[in-house]
């Protein structure tokens, strides 16, 4: 393709979009959509699961897309914190939180045999191992606290009458 081509291309397309939108009702530029409001409790999950710091565990995109895809949910992949927030976005009912809870719960359980081979495997870092662990306890423990508090939501109450 030759410059004069492109050159000819793009002054085609300018005057196509001078002539289709007003100079103000058009905007061209791309944005990025704003985010849907999310629950209060999503951020917290967020914070608390994607810190291995805080959970004792790395989760990753694939991670997340699997806990997704077994509770016939669809995620695109995006950055970590970005998949929890659409996963929760549209929580209502203790049900739907008690199985992602319980996908999450599985991961963990895989991660913690590891850990406790690893520990066999290597005496020495078992202590770090074991903190690991702990942390993924406490993790759960959270989770299952959040279901208990968890005040389902009708899809038919005014968010103004509660």
């Amino acid at each position: 393709m030759k410059q004069n081509d492109l050159s000819d291309l793009r002054a085609e397309f300018d005057q196509f979009i001078r002539g289709k939108c007003d100079s103000e009702s058009c905007d061209t530029s791309t944005q990025e959509p704003e985010e849907e409001p999310v629950p209060a409790f999503v951020d917290e999950i967020a914070d608390k699961l994607l810190a291995p710091y805080h959970s004792g565990v790395y989760f990753s995109r694939l991670d997340i897309k699997r806990v997704a895809e077994a509770i016939d949910e669809s995620l695109p992949i995006k950055e970590r914190k970005k998949m929890i927030k659409a996963l929760f976005r549209h929580t209502t009912s203790k049900e739907y939180l008690r199985r992602a809870f319980d996908e999450f719960n599985r991961h963990f359980g895989g991660r913690v045999l590891i850990y406790q081979e690893l520990s066999e495997a290597f005496p020495a870092s078992k202590a770090i191992f074991d903190e690991n662990i702990s942390k993924i306890k406490k993790t759960q423990a959270m989770l299952d606290q959040i279901v208990q508090d968890f005040e389902e939501i009708e899809p038919t109450d005014e968010p103004m009458m509660i």
